[in-house]
């Protein structure tokens, strides 16, 4: 299973790529490493709600993202994939009795389940960008936007679940932690997925 799951979103990626750079080699050199890691600042911190996070887990992309609006959401969405899979597992390893105290429990296996789900709409999501050009763009893309926006969902119904009471549980405290960070990673893909449809659809 973990090997698929990096495997798809790392081949979409790279498919990706592949495609983008065999049509840009026939016009030109390819932008400076400075310029493609000034694009994915600037296009974090005008287009996402966590622009730090965004820049820091994107830049060290910067050589495969180049200034392509497409690789940058393609990316986004792969390192979201990556965290949600590993935030996944995490939890089914601190879930199991007799570690954590019921109620922590109770909110643990709803919130493994929900991010279990957040895993498979983010693996059909990068399925669908694959599948994002020519006519079919347009559908492609909306269902992208439509599998990422569930992901997100699942991902604040998993916070949710942790009521304030037991946020002073240690484990319950750091899977809190990963959680938000992965609602966060999944937030950011979202908003230049949003960016990267509605800047092609512009287009004549």
């Amino acid at each position: 299973m973990e090997t698929s799951v990096a495997g798809l979103a790392i081949a979409a990626v790279l498919f990706l790529q592949f495609s983008v750079n065999s049509s840009c080699s026939a016009t030109g050199s390819l932008p400076s490493r400075n310029t493609n890691i000034e694009y994915i600042k600037t296009t974090c911190y005008n287009t996402t709600l966590y622009p730090k996070l965004c820049y820091h887990t994107l830049a060290i992309y910067a050589s495969t993202i180049e200034t392509n609006p497409k690789l940058l959401a393609s990316t986004a969405l792969n390192v979201s994939l990556r965290n949600t899979y590993s935030t996944s597992r995490l939890m089914k390893r601190v879930s199991k009795p007799p570690v954590l105290e019921p109620r922590v429990a109770a909110a643990m296996l709803d919130c493994t389940e929900e991010v279990g789900d957040s895993v498979y709409e983010l693996q059909r999501s990068m399925e669908e960008m694959g599948q994002a050009d020519g006519s079919r763009f347009s559908k492609a893309m909306s269902d992208v936007e439509t599998w990422v926006s569930a992901a997100l969902t699942d991902d604040d119904t998993c916070l949710d679940g942790f009521a304030e009471e037991i946020m002073d549980k240690k484990v319950a405290a750091i899977i809190k932690r990963h959680v938000q960070r992965m609602a966060r990673l999944t937030s950011n893909a979202l908003a230049l997925v949003n960016r990267f449809a509605s800047t092609q659809a512009s287009l004549p």
